[in-house]
């Protein structure tokens, strides 16, 4: 019998398989404008891999959720392993960046994480019951900082100024040479205002949290902050790659209705408690996964060769090892779609 160790290496590339098939399934919806179709395409291709793993998993990040679209959302079960197969929570994100695909923009990309749970233990990430958090992260170079006393702990509610300043001298920059990425939205201007006033380079992005808050964390990235409100489930993903990359990022629930708070007070959430990666994504032992649907500034997207021939770029990490694998693959459609029964482009 294969020991825990053995299945492990195994079912990292499961999620490899399943984040491809997905980006592969659901290129065809490019620049089409169907969102919705283009997430359910992915989905699809997801359930397709995980009807042949032996884990038991259950998704406590999924789709269908905040958007109301199809696919694959909390509480569904997938894998196909028994009593003894290993347990995992599972967040994922079919696609992330799903405005951008549709419009046919970069910076789409098919993410999965999961971390494992241990016997007798209830679960391995957490589940946020707010749609939206305010988020900030960065890379091993802070963090090493930190850790050293070189600069002080980072906190969400230092002014953004101080925070720059920090990061800055972590780097060994100048605050000027900083580059922060931003989502596009109103309720993040006051971040653009401060790093525009800063003389700091900004990246403003309208979809894409995933790749842009792990980016900091990604060694020629050219990224050194991301720093807004956005999608509390991104978060949980971005945690779990950040904690196999060695980065950092902040979470602070940000309610924005009467329902929400009330439903983060009924589930014992205080929202002002700022939130690390391993608070949303417990132990040691975390997978992420993800392979780029169109071409952007973390994977290159799905290419065409010919009338059969594809490929991929993947992003495989593990945080027990720390090893980070970036792969490219080349796929048969033609064969894919037979074993599947999928579009596959």
């Amino acid at each position: 019998m294969a020991t825990y160790q053995e299945l492990e290496r195994n079912i990292e590339f499961e999620f490899v398989r399943a984040t491809e098939n997905a980006a592969l399934n659901a290129i065809h919806w490019l620049g089409r404008g169907n969102k919705e179709a283009a997430d359910e395409a992915a989905c699809d291709a997801i359930n397709g891999v995980f009807d042949l793993a032996d884990i038991r998993g259950e998704v406590v990040i999924g789709e269908g959720l905040k958007d109301k679209a199809p696919g694959i959302c909390l509480g569904d079960r997938l894998g196909k392993g028994g009593s003894t197969s290993p347990r995992f929570d599972i967040a994922l994100d079919p696609i992330d960046g799903t405005t951008n695909m549709a419009k046919g923009l970069p910076n789409s990309i098919s993410v999965m994480a999961a971390a494992h749970v241990p016997e007798g233990h209830s679960h391995g990430m957490v589940n946020i019951p707010s749609f939206y958090s305010e988020k900030l992260s960065y890379g091993p170079a802070v963090k090493e900082a930190i850790s050293r006393a070189q600069i002080p702990p980072l906190t969400l509610s230092m002014h953004f100024e101080e925070i720059m300043t920090h990061v800055a001298a972590a780097m060994k920059k100048r605050v000027s040479e900083l580059v922060v990425v931003v989502p596009d939205r109103p309720r993040n201007q006051r971040y653009v205002d401060v790093v525009r006033s800063q003389g700091a380079s900004l990246r403003l992005i309208y979809d894409g949290d995933i790749a842009a808050a792990v980016a900091p964390a990604l060694p020629d990235s050219g990224v050194d902050l991301f720093v807004g409100v956005g999608g509390s489930p991104e978060g949980i993903l971005t945690a779990a790659a950040l904690k196999a990359l060695g980065g950092e990022i902040y979470m602070r629930m940000w309610p924005h209705t009467d329902e929400e708070r009330t439903k983060a007070a009924d589930a014992g959430y205080d929202v002002r408690k700022v939130m690390t990666h391993d608070d949303l994504v417990k132990g040691e032992n975390c997978f992420f996964s993800a392979t780029g649907v169109t071409d952007g500034d973390m994977l290159q997207g799905v290419h065409y060769e010919g009338s059969r021939g594809a490929t991929t770029e993947s992003l495989v990490m593990r945080s027990r090892s720390g090893t980070v694998r970036r792969i490219a693959s080349r796929h048969d459609r033609t064969k894919l779609r037979e074993l599947t029964g999928y579009r596959l482009g």
